[in-house]
């Protein structure tokens, strides 16, 4: 007479979690690499609640990956913070590697801007204050790193908010007027026989989605 083999018992959460035959598995990121995606082309704080919509998470899971991620950036010395600002969140560079982030901001000076930075740096000019999302319409694509890079290069600064959208403004600078020996943004020449006479419409055009 053979006696019965026991049955195994899994403990809870530690059977197979593998995708049924036929079920394909789910492609999306984890969390924490989400929000490392969406923090790296940030360029202001992003609030806890946008990420939680953008992500499709509850608040609270959202907010304690951030801060989990905060901590593990101090802890490894990393050469950047993830900070808790101004009702956001965003990366920072670390306070004892700015000296190098200057100096290689300050070095890039010299180097001859591309076409479609000087492309922008054109719309900003004629069209300040005026937001990212404004010059993308004009240019007719996304503007986002090249706005970065002429901050970076002190072209171009933040210039307060939209009263209606809330989205950030941009200018020059007085960098930008003294690289180009101006005096003022009077001095600018005239554009206007130089563009079409249904510029605004193509604008709103290129604005659409």
């Amino acid at each position: 007479m053979t006696s019965a083999t026991p049955e195994k018992h899994e403990p809870a959460g530690t059977g197979d979690t593998s995708p049924e035959p036929g079920e394909m598995p789910d492609p999306s990121p984890g969390l924490r690499p989400s929000l490392e995606a969406i923090m790296l082309v940030a360029d202001e704080p992003v609030p806890l609640v946008v990420l939680a919509q953008v992500l499709e998470r509850p608040r609270n899971e959202v907010e304690a990956e951030l801060r989990d991620l905060a901590a593990s950036y101090v802890a490894e010395v990393r050469g950047f913070d993830l900070r808790e600002i101004a009702g956001g969140w965003r990366f920072y560079t670390r306070e004892d590697c700015a000296p190098l982030v200057e100096r290689f901001v300050s070095d890039g000076q010299e180097v001859r801007l591309t076409q479609a930075a000087l492309e922008t740096l054109a719309v900003v000019a004629y069209r300040q204050p005026v937001s990212r999302a404004r010059v993308s319409a004009v240019r007719g694509v996304n503007c986002d790193g090249v706005m970065r890079t002429l901050v970076l290069r002190g072209l171009t600064e933040e210039a307060g908010t939209d009263s209606e959208t809330g989205a950030i403004l941009f200018r020059t600078t007085g960098y930008f007027l003294e690289r180009l020996g101006l005096a003022s943004l009077e001095d600018l020449p005239d554009l206007a026989p130089f563009l079409p006479e249904n510029i605004e419409d193509i604008e709103d055009e290129n604005a659409r989605p």
